[in-house]
């Protein structure tokens, strides 16, 4: 059967092979006579998951042996407070960069609990745009330094990890594994599931032993930290199919090279559709070159009323996904690592043909 592309910036596309092995073990998952999703999440065969699972990442992003690692429900918002109820003492401070809503409101939640500070702002005079890191208002006393990697409603992307002095706390939810990050520079990395590591239901929190500290006294059990990893992962019943789903999509990435084989498909994909964009002038994006998020490029036509008929036309094509956040309009098509560069030459196809046909 003919299967849609799928664009869309989360819950994203899934590759054929990852579905095909869920749909094969759905009744009976490793000789069980069950699904995985009836076995129970303390038992052998789910453990051993769990753990597999967890060395498949750690072996993608080679991660040290002084971070724990963390499979939690709640998705990327809830780690919004998490990371101050865990990070933040009485009366400290902690510095926030924001480049686009999802940092918006991360900052927006982690007021509740402390002393916040914005550091710099993406700026909009021409082009969307991130100030120099000499610009940026830092707090040398500052408990943690928080930014997120890849904004996915206009597609603005640090490729560079800033040089900070003090843990830096990302959001790597829509670009975790596009890229080779060093671990060793962030104190906290979380990142829900749905864009490159699977189904929504769990997000991953790669936390340095050395932030496992005290947190407030009213943090809730479950938002703490040093319960979560004390209990590995397990301290309430986990999301099972969707750990079960990330270890498929994890040994998918391993088998199609890793996380280099990944940057450079993701950076084929990335430049083939921005550089059509720059060459036809109907289609235009609207963020500095050296910023652009390779994971969602974002774009605009010249009416909302032609943006209107492309979405409408693309799905008729079979291309999905592509109507531009609802905050923001527009249109964005997200190259995640499973998107293929076949799939990404069918947008381009269309996008010439719909310009020929409006221009």
């Amino acid at each position: 059967m003919s299967r849609p592309i799928n664009f869309g910036a989360g819950p994203a596309m899934l590759p054929e092979s990852v579905l095909s092995i869920a749909q094969a073990e759905l009744f009976n998952w490793q000789n069980t006579g069950m699904s995985v999703m009836e076995v129970s999440h303390r038992s052998k065969q789910f453990m051993q998951l769990r753990d597999e699972t967890e060395e498949l990442i750690r072996q993608l992003m080679q991660i040290p042996s002084d971070y724990h690692v963390l499979f939690l429900a709640g998705g990327a918002r809830t780690q919004f407070a998490m990371v101050p109820m865990n990070l933040l003492a009485q009366n400290s401070h902690a510095d926030y960069l924001i480049t686009g809503a999802w940092s918006q409101s991360a900052y927006d939640e982690a007021t509740r609990y402390g002393k916040l500070s914005v550091v710099a702002r993406v700026t909009a005079e021409k082009l969307l745009s991130v100030p120099d890191q000499a610009q940026w208002q830092l707090n040398p006393k500052a408990r943690y330094f928080y930014y997120t990697p890849n904004e996915t409603l206009l597609g603005v992307e640090l490729a560079n990890t800033p040089k900070i002095a003090v843990p830096i706390v990302a959001d790597m939810t829509s670009c975790i594994l596009s890229r080779d990050y060093d671990v060793k520079k962030f104190g906290v990395i979380f990142a829900s599931a749905q864009k490159n590591l699977g189904q929504a239901g769990v997000t991953v929190v790669i936390v340095h032993k050395d932030l496992l500290s005290e947190p407030f006294s009213y943090t809730p059990s479950m938002f703490d930290y040093r319960i979560q990893v004390k209990n590995q992962s397990l301290y309430n019943t986990s999301p099972t199919y969707a750990i079960y789903i990330m270890n498929l999509m994890l040994k998918w990435t391993q088998q199609q090279g890793g996380v280099p084989s990944m940057m450079e498909n993701n950076a084929q994909k990335a430049h083939l559709l921005y550089n059509y964009i720059d060459t036809h002038h109907f289609y235009n994006n609207a963020v500095a070159p050296e910023y652009r998020s390779q994971m969602n490029v974002s774009f605009n036509l010249p009416t909302r009323e032609l943006e209107a008929e492309f979405v409408v036309a693309a799905a008729q094509a079979d291309l999905l996904g592509l109507k531009g956040h609802s905050s923001v309009g527009g249109i964005r098509a997200s190259l995640y690592n499973a998107m293929t560069l076949a799939g990404v030459e069918a947008l381009v196809r269309f996008m010439e043909q719909f310009r020929k046909q409006h221009a």
